[in-house]
């Protein structure tokens, strides 16, 4: 059973180094797909896992389950800062559009003050 657990993390560690070389190269043309298989990978470990008991895990399986624990953190950081920077640069985007569709009719002062 550590066997098959020991593959399963083997899969989902290499999904995960492929999805952040992918974003840290900034291709997210494959991101589709690798959510996809990152979910895959995450059911089959839970799968795995409901069969396997805690007590009788070999210090080896532990470490393994260790390291993937502090991989999906660096994972998870990593996806919260570029969804962060989508957010900002939409943000942007959605001001800029609006600046340029004003009249400047309705513009506000930093006082909060409407100038005409």
């Amino acid at each position: 059973m550590e066997a098959v657990l020991t593959q399963a993390i083997n899969r989902l560690e290499a999904v995960l180094a492929g999805e952040t070389m992918a974003l840290m190269a900034g291709d997210h043309v494959g991101l589709g797909d690798i959510a996809n298989r990152k979910n895959q990978s995450l059911l089959e470990l839970s799968r795995i896992s409901r069969g396997l008991d805690a007590a009788s895990m070999s210090d080896g399986l532990r470490g393994r389950i260790g390291t993937l624990r502090s991989r999906l953190d660096d994972n998870r950081r990593l996806l919260e800062l570029h969804i962060e920077a989508t957010t900002e640069v939409a943000g942007l985007i959605a001001q800029s559009i609006a600046d340029a569709e004003s009249d400047g009719t309705y513009a506000v002062t930093s006082r909060g003050v409407a100038v005409k």
